[in-house]
Formats: C-alpha cells, structure tokens, sequence
C-alpha cells in the first residue's frame, strides 16, 4: 500500500547543495563525520515524519507518498522551493567595532552571527568593516534529498514512542513505559528524564502530538515516581558466649568428727 497523508515514517537522508555538492545535514553519524559536519551531543538517527505536517521542506514532504520502503529515492529542490531566492538587499556592511561592542570578538568569514534580532554570516572583513549576508545560509541554492523510507509505524504503541523520542530524544526511548486504559495514555517517566532540560514544555508537546494524531486519547498522564537507594544490609551482632564463672565461695571447713565417749569404769 502506498504512503499517504498522515502516515508516520522514519526516514534517513543526506542533503547536499547541487551547485558545489556540499552535505549540509545528515541523518548518518558516519556521513558527518566524514563531510566534517558532526557536532558534539547531536543524536544521528531515523527521523520521524509525519507526513504532510510540514516536518521538512514541502516539496520533500509531497515526495514521500511516492516512496517506497526500504528504496532510497532521490528529490532535488529548486530555490523558490527550498529557501528562496538569494536577496541583495540583505547584505549589509558595518562597522567592526560595532560587532566588538555586542561581544563579538575575532569575527571570521563564514561565522555565523546575531546582529540586530536577527541571524547574518559574515561574507567580508576589510578596512575596519564587515559584509553581512541576512539572506538564509541555503538561499539561491538548488537542493539535492538522498532519502530512504526505513519503517512506516503502524501501531499505536509505535507511533506514541516516537512521538515520546521525537520530544525528549536525550533519554533512551525504552525507558519510558506507558499504557492506554479507557481513552487515558499514562506514561512512566524515567528518573533520567527527570532533569532534562525544557523537559516541562517537551511533556507538553508530547500531549498536544498525541491528542492531534491520536485523538481518541483525550487524558495525557505523566508519572514521575522518585525512589530511595535501597539500604545497605546489615546483619545482627552475634551474641556473646555464656561461659561458667568459677565460684567465689571459699569453701566451707569440714567439721570435726564426733569421738565416741569414753567408758568409764567403777
């Protein structure tokens, strides 16, 4: 059966620029390693999609329905697709001491940076001033998807534990457990998660994905239960020994034997 709106994938992809063949994301730790891209504490794996929900770039979501599991499929992305054409009217120049005054210090070429609420790279460094570009780092650029299907999710199971991961993918997924009882999802959250950050407003996003795809679900319970270090056991003292005390009574003299009496004669 083909993909459709709605369905939940997980996908692998490589993204690279078709002008320069540059990777600029990856689902692959090995790929990111190799094209220089991997980041410390990044998690590298199957992404989930829902689609039609706007999770990637449109023209890679109307895409997926065409897929077929297990095959990796190429889609290429024009600009106005993609990020837009490049504006020139988004390039400006400053003054460098105006970056040194924000904090910004060694400004290179390539670095990206905030400038005014808003998000530049810096083009050109000379004569005291500096070349910023506002236009997104991808924009005029022809994109290229190497994408592959890995697994549709069709139990309910299946589609709430990646929904969980996709909002808390920090802690191992297998720790989290969970049941469905009469339209109310009750989910055990583990002690790992517990410190998280921001893992108050990910619960929340947690329940709100689950009563928007899972709507017969209308009660999102979150459990976190906190135990004690077991008590190291200890064993009883043995008790002491009884031993016989000597006796301290001296003992008592014998008495004299009684002589006979003597006979006495007239």
């Amino acid at each position: 059966m083909p993909l459709q709106k709605g369905d939940f994938i997980l996908i692998d992809y490589t993204a690279k620029v078709k002008e320069t063949n540059e990777v600029f994301d990856t689902t692959n730790e090995e790929t990111s390693k190799k094209e220089n891209l991997h980041k410390e504490g990044e998690i590298y794996e199957p992404k989930l999609v829902v689609i039609g929900e706007g999770w990637v770039l449109k023209e890679l979501d109307e895409k997926l329905t065409t897929m077929e599991p297990g095959k990796i499929q190429t889609v290429e992305i024009p600009p106005e697709k993609a990020f837009g054409p490049r504006d020139p009217e988004k390039v400006k120049r400053v003054p460098l001491k105006q970056l040194l005054a924000k904090d910004i210090h060694n400004p290179t070429i390539g670095m990206r940076i905030e400038y005014g609420g808003k998000n530049a790279t810096i083009r050109a460094i000379g004569a005291g001033r500096v070349l910023l570009d506002f236009n997104p780092p991808l924009a005029g650029k022809t994109l290229i998807y190497d994408v592959t299907v890995n697994k549709k999710l069709e139990t309910n199971e299946e589609k709430i534990a990646a929904l969980i991961h996709r909002r808390i993918p920090l802690a191992e997924p297998e720790k989290f457990k969970f049941t469905i009882k009469d339209g109310t999802l009750t989910i055990d959250m583990p002690e790992t998660a517990f410190y998280i950050e921001g893992v108050q407003i990910a619960k929340r996003g947690i329940a709100m994905d689950v009563q928007k795809f899972l709507p017969e679900l209308d009660e999102i319970r979150f459990v976190e239960t906190f135990k004690s270090e077991p008590k190291p056991e200890t064993k009883p003292e043995p008790k002491p020994e009884l031993k016989p005390q000597a006796s301290t009574e001296e003992p008592k003299p014998e008495s004299p034997e009684k002589k006979p009496a003597t006979e006495q004669t007239a």
